[in-house]
């Protein structure tokens, strides 16, 4: 019995190791072009965008994959926001280097320029994408593939895409369109603030719906076996943090639901704690209250939790808070984006001197009205502290868009 004992003692670490691995059902667009044996890159100089989390099912670097084919000849490595190896904080300026494990220069597209430059692009025959994005129009990787799509034509160069999951899946569709005059970096096309659309199928829309300055010559290397209604948790993917604050694939559903008021740094939305963008908090707040007029509202599929927190950094750091937890307890109902809105109009109902845009800093209104896409969420919203008066203005670009991008799905 005692050897049975040391057996099963034995074994725990195994079965705890292997608990949450799940089988994969998809294969990735390098997958897919490894199957191929490269041959859509065969003869050609090759530059490849990416960052960590451009890997294969078994974790290996694309980087080190095109560098180690025998007939790819990769000759550039270029970094976007975060950097190539991931190593440089949201927001600062990426450094032209070179890569220390291949040697290859590695081009700068979040520093000085953020599209390729025709120098940066002498002796490139193709550029390669291979990023995982979160489906958000503010997360900087989409621009940063549409502008390097324009550089690619203007320049002649052949633009391929290794397609990856939208980790929201191919369904969710929310915000308006960006608009003139709110174009940036973090809302770089009219799409809406959730497109539903993996970044092929992005790609693909952007290049045939005159988005860009020039069409380029592209070409999309499908998934196989993913379908739209697979958010990330269910390909069986592992997830690699797409930047600092993304660290697990859920993460990518709670960007959407409070990234637009944390553009404010009014709020705590947890960057700086151990539960990014999955909260709301204040040392004014109090959390009960709080979480009892919010549950009142009986958002489909969402469920918030009153907790009481001291944030490490960012936002509060050091100040004792308390505020909301927000649970999706059945995430294909929940209107993520919308959820932050009445988060703002409880506040006000709640603490009205504290209402947000009575209270936040003016100097960051044009930052959360980029993201928005709009300044026109923040003006509707200030007049009343409601969201019913925005809430038609956020969803009027919906169903248009669903429409169009349908003519793009590579999925079903």
């Amino acid at each position: 019995m005692k050897v049975i004992k040391y057996i099963l003692l034995a074994m725990i670490p195994f079965f705890a190791g292997t608990a949450f691995a799940q089988k994969i059902r998809i294969q990735t667009g390098i997958e897919v072009l490894k199957n191929s044996n490269f041959k859509l890159l065969e003869g050609k100089r090759v530059g490849l965008i990416t960052n960590p989390t451009g890997v294969d099912n078994q974790l290996k670097s694309t980087i080190d994959i095109l560098h180690e084919a025998p007939n790819v000849n990769l000759v550039a490595l270029f970094g976007p926001e975060h950097g190539v190896r991931g190593d440089v904080h949201a927001g600062d300026h990426v450094d032209n280097s070179s890569d220390p494990t291949t040697g290859l220069p590695v081009g700068s597209l979040y520093g000085k320029t953020r599209k390729a430059t025709p120098d940066m692009l002498k002796g490139i025959d193709v550029l390669v994408y291979d990023i995982q994005d979160i489906g958000c129009r503010s997360f900087t990787y989409i621009s940063t593939m549409g502008l390097a799509m324009e550089a690619a034509a203007e320049n002649n160069i052949e633009f391929v895409v290794l397609d990856r999951p939208n980790p929201l899946g191919g369904l969710k569709v929310e915000g308006n369109l960006a608009e003139d005059g709110y174009i940036s970096f973090v809302s770089q096309f009219k799409i809406p603030y959730l497109y539903g659309l993996t970044c092929g199928e992005l790609a693909q829309m952007l290049n045939e719906e005159n988005m860009l300055a020039k069409q380029c010559k592209l070409t999309v290397v499908k998934m196989k076996g993913w379908k739209r209604k697979m958010d990330y948790t269910q390909t069986g993917l592992q997830w690699i943090p797409s930047s600092p604050h993304i660290p697990h694939a859920h993460s990518a559903f709670f960007y959407p639901v409070s990234g637009i008021v944390g553009e404010l740094g009014y709020l705590s939305i947890g960057v700086g704690y151990t539960i990014p963008f999955q909260m709301f908090a204040a040392d004014w707040i109090k959390a009960e209250e709080f979480a009892s007029a919010l549950n009142k509202l009986n958002l489909p599929g969402v469920h918030f939790r009153p907790m009481h927190l001291k944030p490490f950094y960012s936002v509060g750091v050091g100040t004792q808070m308390q505020g909301v937890q927000v649970h999706l307890t059945d995430y294909q109902k929940a209107n993520l984006s919308e959820i932050q809105f009445y988060v703002m109009q409880v506040i006000a109902q709640l603490y009205p001197d504290k209402a947000v845009f009575a209270n936040a800093n003016e100097k960051r209104f044009d930052m959360f009205d980029k993201v928005s896409g709009s300044n026109q969420i923040r003006l509707l919203f200030a007049k009343n502290n409601r969201f019913e008066d925005m809430q038609a203005y956020w969803n009027k670009d919906v169903e248009a868009f669903k429409k169009l991008s349908k003519k793009y799905y590579l999925y079903k």
